[in-house]
């Protein structure tokens, strides 16, 4: 569809809208919410294509002044104002591009954030647990929450595996593009020759999903207790309060033991669980789609590198935009906006070129 047959059907849509609300005989109070929504949502988008068509009839109002006008002095004023125009209307025409891409629906969703060492033994869970700490850090500078919710912790302060829950606005919007591999080049710290190792950890984000997202029947889950332990395999717990969930029909196991409670544990890991099968259901989606997307940079595959942490030259390259910074030590401490600024960026402007 062109972007003019869009920017008409946006408007038709917005008239007819107006129509059904304001009907002899009104829908039901839940019919006219959804409308009231829906009409809210257009009404921006509207004014932006609202200001985008006036400008472009002023440009052409004085393009044809300008092919008539004599008058030196009224030629110049009328210059000037086209000039003025001119340089407006790209950028308006840009917001309402912007303004029409489809949304994800899970853009202003919660997150679950798992982090998981990789190859590279000990020093792979050191940086796990390094990654763990920047994203908490990020939550922390936008007033996120940032709730633990399991940990599989080494006794050197590594992670094996760390879960958490992220809420707050846009949360998923920001981080989703930190699923893929991680890779980290540095000495460490138990290496006495000086030798840079290369370790990596993969990290994954998903839009945490609300029970009305994904129905889990009680006939498709398999749930075991057993006794939480610590590190080496202590004892932690003298009751069978850690939980196991085996979702039957597709495989996917998800064990909490970090809570007390028996019932804590099994609450946190059905929304773990309700995240992945979310997740599961979207890149079912995405998969369909994917054909039309071949060339597309950074398609979502967690098998890929994404980003690279190298400590001796202080830099981070994420390999999805060519993107290089050299400031490793702020973005540890959770200074992302810039990386996942450019991320935002490259992704709508890939988005626009799907659209001409």
């Amino acid at each position: 569809m062109s972007l003019e047959a869009n920017l008409d059907r946006v408007l038709n849509r917005y008239d007819e809208l107006q129509a059904l609300m304001s009907a002899s005989e009104p829908p039901s109070a839940d019919e006219i919410a959804k409308l009231s929504k829906e009409y809210s949502d257009l009404t921006p988008v509207v004014e932006a294509i609202n200001a985008m068509r006036g400008l472009q009839v002023e440009l052409d109002d004085l393009n044809a002044l300008l092919g008539d006008e004599t008058d030196a002095e009224m030629r110049e004023l009328a210059e000037a104002e086209q000039r003025e125009l001119t340089e407006k209307l790209p950028a308006l025409a840009r917001r309402v591009q912007l303004m029409l891409l489809p949304k994800d629906a899970a853009d202003a969703k919660n997150a679950i954030l798992e982090v998981r060492a990789g190859t590279g033994g000990d020093e792979a869970a050191l940086f796990a647990a390094d990654l763990f700490r920047m994203y908490q850090r990020y939550a922390e500078t936008h007033g996120w929450k940032f709730e633990l919710m399991s940990a599989n912790e080494i006794g050197i302060g590594g992670y094996k595996e760390a879960i958490a829950s992220v809420s707050g606005k846009d949360v998923f919007q920001r981080l989703k593009f930190e699923s893929g591999v991680h890779r980290v080049q540095r000495v460490p710290v138990t290496e006495s020759g000086g030798r840079i190792h290369t370790s990596a950890a993969t990290v994954a984000v998903m839009p945490e999903a609300e029970e009305v997202d994904v129905q889990v029947e009680e006939k498709d889950l398999r749930i075991d207790v057993f006794r939480a332990s610590g590190p080496g395999g202590q004892s932690v717990n003298t009751t069978d309060s850690a939980v196991r969930i085996t979702h039957i029909p597709t495989g996917i196991v998800v064990s909490q033991q970090d809570e007390k409670s028996q019932h804590k544990n099994r609450a946190k890991a059905m929304r773990v669980l309700r995240a992945r099968l979310y997740e599961r259901e979207r890149e079912a989606l995405d998969a369909e789609r994917a054909e039309a997307r071949r060339s597309q940079v950074g398609s979502g595959d967690r098998s890929e590198r994404i980003r690279t942490y190298n400590f001796p030259e202080r830099r981070v390259t994420d390999h999805r935009i060519n993107l290089t910074l050299h400031q490793l030590d702020k973005m540890l401490d959770g200074d992302l906006d810039e990386v996942i600024d450019a991320l935002l960026t490259d992704d709508q402007a890939r988005r626009l070129a799907e659209l001409t």
